[in-house]
């Protein structure tokens, strides 16, 4: 049998137009292009993902210099962050041992072992999946509740929205709502971004006196309490927000543990 280095000597030797060479070239490329993809995409990933963690962070700030007051209470408290604790979604509790700052949610939402499969009834966000548990942030002072921020998501018209939704201490009413990732049409869904729609949000009600969650997003002029003005010509990506917003603050999602908050406070 022949060495390895002969063999090759000899698919070189063959013609250019030989079919056996050129189908072995073309292999080659593919797996030499694949080997590159991948170690390129390995390599850059810690980068990729630093560099998301650090846009989220900056919209977050960002979101909360748009609250009137809240970086001089801030300022008082002394802390330049809100705090970050982890949920167990299903009881509405804490989870004392985790360390917030090491969850991945993106990876817990898709993993059998951290989520739980959404019925398609119950899955008004369109997620398929929901994490089993989730981060939230919250502003407290002498343990009173001043602010909680939660991150949500749900499906758009074209693709996945995020967004950190805060929410006043009576935790019935809406401080902020900032879109943090989407890929919706440009100029139409995309707008969801737009600084002055997401003005729209700071004081919007969320559930009505029975307890009921009805905060939505309105075609034509909003008014209640509760609604919000759509994005003309991106229905579908408006109603994906209320959708979004809905499913996270019910019993599905967040809903048990503002329960919590509610009647046992922090």
């Amino acid at each position: 049998m022949s060495d390895p280095i002969t063999l090759w000597r000899r698919f070189l030797a063959r013609p250019n137009d030989d079919s056996v060479k050129l189908f072995g070239v073309a292999i080659l490329v593919a797996l030499i292009s694949a080997a590159l993809v991948s170690i390129t995409s390995v390599t850059l990933k810690p980068l990729q993902d630093a560099h998301l963690a650090a846009e989220r962070a900056a919209r977050m700030e960002r979101m909360l210099d748009t609250l009137p007051g809240l970086r001089d209470v801030m300022e008082e408290l002394g802390v330049d962050t809100l705090e970050t604790r982890l949920v167990d979604l299903e009881s509405g509790r804490f989870v004392g041992a985790a360390d917030p700052a090491a969850f991945d949610l993106k990876a817990a939402e898709t993993d059998p072992e951290q989520s739980t499969a959404l019925p398609p009834e119950a899955d008004i966000a369109k997620l398929g999946r929901r994490p089993n548990q989730a981060p939230v942030y919250l502003l407290e002072r002498d343990g009173d509740l001043i602010l909680v921020v939660l991150p949500v998501s749900g499906s758009g018209y074209q693709s996945r929205l995020r967004a950190m939704l805060a929410i006043d201490a009576d935790l019935n009413t809406i401080a902020a709502l900032s879109v943090t990732e989407q890929n919706e049409t440009p100029g139409l869904g995309a707008r969801i971004e737009n600084p002055d729609w997401q003005a729209l949000w700071p004081g919007t009600q969320i559930a009505d006196a029975d307890g009921k969650i009805v905060v939505d997003v309105v075609r034509g002029q909003a008014t209640q309490p509760y609604e919000v003005d759509a994005i003309s010509g991106a229905t579908m990506t408006s109603t994906g927000v209320a959708n979004m917003l809905r499913f996270w603050l019910g019993p599905l999602g967040f809903g048990p543990f503002l329960d919590r908050l509610k009647t046992e406070g922090l």
